[in-house]
């Protein structure tokens, strides 16, 4: 055993180097594979978006380019044709009415509509000169697309081409206009919006210059649709935050890679993203098969390392749990077995040590609580019995501050009686030096007594108190200190119990053979976390009230101990208020012979 003490050593460093190493080639790895994969993703983004942006400009191209050839079928050469003739040559331009579906119409040099291949109410005769495509056509004498508006006879998001009609001298007579709803017809090819769709990619055009939804905005409608205010669509704030590509968020936080392109045209942002885990999931994949690899070395490694550490580590494990043991229970002062290699020996002893003057230090202290404790309490016994004789008036009637002042000291003088005993009963379980009586006991007059004795306590805090007990029952326990018990619980229940609250002290059958007894109160109850702890000894919890509570934090754990000694448990556990129990044997459980002279000293 002793020539592992080295070896164990050297086995975990090996250990540990082997999955450190491992561990950080997965790492580097993984991130080397997601880089790849994002970067591929990203460039396939700025392929995407890039090509359908020219795609679309092609197209804007080609309408305006027929458009602009047209237009010279609507002169002699000279000046317009008649309107007859304007008519005939519309309803001839197949094309150019499939290219803008949403309707063509022929203007005259002042920029008034005066023939339209669909009938609008009202739209002929209008003048469109203060539009501002109008205007930079009339200046520029050039074909035009403006930017999206709103018809002003349809009211209808419109995308509208201005082509010149042009004499044989370049005079313009006139224009022939085509226009796109928005609303209705897509400026994206289907072949592409099927790719986009079946990729499972988010697609948006946005108008940057006006702050408008082309493509990708919210549900459709028969307008316009600015865009949001910034923190409100995370794609659209990518799509304007100047940066190409990037990884961006979702408004439900999950990632996505994103590409932007311009249509300088018309000042158009094409953005295109894809979620984030089309990278990570190939690269992971990869991982996994690179893991499996490199966890079948490391479980080699570690099996070996395992077998080889083993013994050296079995006695470190049990001397772990034997502290662990002690640390849960203070009071015990256990020893360590010293075996095993010389570092674990060396251990042991110096814990030993360590536990042999934790044991002196506590009886130590033990032993001064208990002295110190008998010291006040003969004193503190005379101090309250001459408060209570000037209370009662035998000294000559007091003036009244003074009798309350005096009322006050006593109250004082008591509440430090009260908890001298509960030092003087812990030290007692403690030491092991308590002792009980075991009798079969009627509840009822206890409960009685019980009641009684706080009574003035709960009317100073206006509180009810109310006992449910069967005449008949009866447990086997020690009076004195089931009433103990009671009023410990019972002065809790009273102190944070709701002004108002009742206090009930009930009995009623617990598990088989045994008698449940419980006070419940109308509080707020212990927090949770701090129920586990509820039957520590020193340990205190507020449990929602602004009253004062002050004490040792002994009382319930002195309940537990007594409780234990009568052979009960005791629990807690909250119903519309707290409810502490305990559960005692009934006399059906344990024949009255073996409780008339037993006497049980402290485990």
């Amino acid at each position: 055993m002793r020539s592992f003490s080295l070896g164990t050593r050297i086995t975990l460093i090996i250990l540990l180097g082997t999955f450190t190493t491992v561990g950080s080639v997965l790492l580097i790895a993984y991130g080397a594979l997601v880089e790849d994969f994002e970067t591929n993703l990203t460039d396939q983004q700025l392929y995407e978006t890039r090509r359908i942006s020219e795609e679309v400009d092609q197209r804007l191209q080609l309408k305006l380019d027929v458009l602009t050839e047209s237009a010279g079928a609507l002169t002699d050469g000279n000046q317009l044709l008649p309107e007859n003739e304007l008519n005939s040559q519309l309803k001839r331009q197949s094309l150019v009415r499939s290219l803008f579906p949403d309707g063509v119409l022929i203007f005259d040099e002042q920029a008034t509509a005066i023939v339209e291949d669909i009938f609008v109410p009202n739209r002929i005769g209008t003048n469109y000169a203060d539009r501002a495509h109008f205007k930079r056509a009339l200046e520029t004498g050039q074909p035009v697309i403006s930017q999206p508006i709103l018809g002003r006879t349809t009211g209808l998001p419109l995308l509208s081409f201005i082509a010149p009609i042009q004499a044989d001298d370049g005079q313009v007579l006139g224009y022939l206009g085509g226009t796109i709803n928005l609303a209705t017809t897509s400026i994206i090819p289907k072949n592409m919006l099927s790719e986009i769709e079946k990729d499972g990619a988010t697609f948006k055009v946005i108008d940057v210059a006006n702050s408008l939804y082309i493509e990708g905005g919210p549900p459709p409608s028969n307008q316009i649709q600015e865009l949001p205010p910034p923190g409100v669509d995370l794609f659209v704030d990518a799509a304007l935050s100047a940066l190409g590509f990037g990884i961006t968020e979702a408004p439900d936080g999950e990632e996505w890679i994103f590409a932007t392109s311009r249509l300088q045209r018309l000042g158009w942002m094409f953005f295109r993203a894809v979620p984030y885990e089309r990278a990570t999931a190939p690269a992971w994949q990869s991982f996994l098969r690179f893991l499996g690899i490199s966890s079948l070395i490391a479980v080699v490694i570690g099996g070996i390392s395992f077998l080889l550490s083993r013994n050296a580590t079995m006695p470190m494990e049990r001397m772990t749990r034997k502290i662990r043991r002690m640390v849960q229970n203070p009071t015990e002062f256990g020893r360590l077995d010293p075996a095993g290699p010389r570092e674990v020996r060396n251990l042991a002893h110096a814990f030993n040590r360590l536990m042999d003057e934790r044991e002196a230090i506590s009886q130590m202290k033990e032993q001064f609580v208990s002295n110190v404790s008998h010291e006040l309490r003969t004193p503190l016994t005379s101090l309250n019995g001459a408060l209570r004789l000037v209370n009662s008036g035998v000294a000559g009637m007091l003036p009244e501050k003074a009798l309350e002042m005096n009322r006050l000291a006593l109250r004082n003088g008591e509440r430090l009686q009260l908890l001298i005993s509960d030092l003087l009963d812990f030290n007692k379980l403690a030491a092991g030096q308590m002792s009980v009586s075991l009798d079969p006991q009627r509840l009822a007059p206890i409960f009685e007594a019980a009641i009684d004795g706080n009574q003035t306590l709960a009317d100073a805090h206006e509180v009810t108190l109310i006992s449910v007990c069967p005449p008949k029952t009866t447990v086997v326990a020690d009076d004195h200190r089931l009433r103990q018990i009671l009023d410990n619980f019972i002065s809790n229940a009273v102190k944070f119990s709701p002004t108002g609250g009742t206090v009930t002290l009930a009995a009623t059958s617990g598990d088989e053979g045994f008698i449940r007894i419980s006070v419940r109160d109308q509080g707020d109850g212990v927090p949770k976390s701090f129920v586990p702890y509820l039957f520590e000894r020193f340990s205190q919890a507020e449990a929602g009230t602004t009253r004062s509570i002050n004490g040792t934090g002994l009382g319930l754990s002195i309940c537990r101990e007594l409780t234990l000694l009568m052979r009960g448990h005791i629990g807690y556990e909250y119903k519309q208020g707290a409810h502490f129990w305990i559960e005692l044997p009934s006399t059906e459980h344990e024949s009255l012979a073996d409780h008339e002279s037993a006497r049980i000293a402290s485990q």
